[in-house]
């Protein structure tokens, strides 16, 4: 028995599962159990090693990054007023945020993973977020910046789906005839640009998300639907990362080997559309959920920030190349590898006179053009 026991000090177990298999199981003491780990998280790093405190130190604090990694960040706006609404503390620690994604078991719309108390009578199949529907209670706050108050725990029902989608501007998820769509919303202006970037990114071909046109309460959104499901899960770069530091793999190699395409089309079109926000949260891979394994890079998404550094042909500075290089040199390797692969025109209505905007894209085009 530890001191902590003698001193009656509640130690809870925690079980790590995907969809219904149990992956892990950890305790607040930072002891833990691996059971299957080529299913572990690849953002989520334990060591099965008892009565040594800096590795049971490490469990801890890495497990509740894991947590606080499944909901938003609180520099997005309106999640201090979502946790408002929720009752729930504001705090900035890793400790605090995974207390709040506990509370709904871990839940995500990106993968299958969740997380129960030890001994908890619940299932997968009873909360996974692909099957049970949820209230939208929490749309208008996410996306409005309005205050609601939840009267019953029935009301909390969907503060997951909110909770759990990173991104600095406002959005929210919807279920829409059993097929959830992301509405995203803030500046008139950023949002067009959103959209202008999708239809130009779709006379291209690449395995992409579409954005399209619409409206919530009177207000412009872009609108997008779920690639995610029970089958397919994400796993971006930045969680990808973790895992190769601790298996000596390197990432942008195993990338090439396995979607080489994917990856170069993403920096061509990056660069035509001006999008300056290509991190390493918003680009992936897609994983199969029954072997856990990475089958490609997942579709292209997020152009919240296109059309910025749209004033020089260079462009800004390439986040997604092992070594600095400018957006242009980024794209006219990736010409050079693969290709342009325009499959149809762009439609110069779409910039709505915007003619400065215009000629900017026609330019960077005609750079890629030249190569080949």
């Amino acid at each position: 028995m530890s001191l902590l026991e003698r001193m009656n000090i509640t130690i809870i177990i925690y079980e790590i599962l995907h969809e219904e298999k149990i992956v892990a199981q950890i305790d607040t003491q930072g002891r833990c159990r691996i059971y299957l780990e080529h299913f572990m998280p690849y953002n989520l790093y334990l060591e099965e090693i008892d009565n040594d405190f800096d590795t049971q130190i490490n469990n801890v604090l890495n497990f509740n990054f894991w947590c606080a990694s499944r909901i938003l960040t609180l520099d997005r706006k309106y999640a201090k007023m979502i946790l408002n609404t929720l009752g729930l503390s504001q705090s900035m620690t890793d400790k605090d945020r995974a207390k709040i994604a506990l509370f709904y078991h871990c839940l995500c719309l990106s993968d299958v993973y969740w997380v129960r108390m030890l001994d908890e009578p619940v299932t997968f199949q009873e909360v996974n977020l692909y099957d049970n529907h949820l209230e939208n209670a929490l749309i208008d706050v996410s996306l409005r910046g309005k205050q609601i108050t939840l009267e019953n725990k029935e009301l909390t029902k969907g503060v997951e789906k909110d909770l759990s989608t990173d991104g600095c501007f406002p959005k929210a998820w919807i279920r829409n005839n059993n097929q959830f769509q992301l509405l995203k919303g803030g500046d008139i202006s950023i949002v067009k640009n959103e959209i202008l970037a999708s239809k130009i990114c779709q006379c291209f071909h690449c395995s992409q998300v579409i954005y399209k046109e619409g409206s919530y309460k009177g207000e412009l959104v872009s609108i997008s639907n779920l690639f995610t499901s029970k089958r397919y899960s994400i796993v971006s770069k930045e969680s990808f990362d973790i895992y190769a530091i601790n298996h000596d793999v390197n990432t942008i190699d195993y990338i090439l080997s396995l979607d080489a395409y994917s990856y170069y089309m993403m920096n061509i079109l990056d660069y035509l559309t001006g999008n300056t926000d290509r991190h390493w949260g918003n680009w992936g891979f897609l994983i199969d959920n029954q072997t856990n394994t990475p089958i490609s890079l997942h579709p292209l998404m997020d152009f919240n920030q296109a059309f910025n550094t749209y004033d020089s042909i260079e462009g800004a500075n390439c986040l997604t190349t092992p070594v600095l290089m400018t957006q242009k040199e980024a794209a006219i390797e990736a010409v050079k590898k693969i290709g342009l692969n325009q499959i149809k025109e762009v439609n110069s209505s779409w910039f709505q006179n915007n003619e400065q905007k215009y000629e900017m894209f026609l330019e960077r085009l005609s750079v890629l053009k030249g190569i080949i």
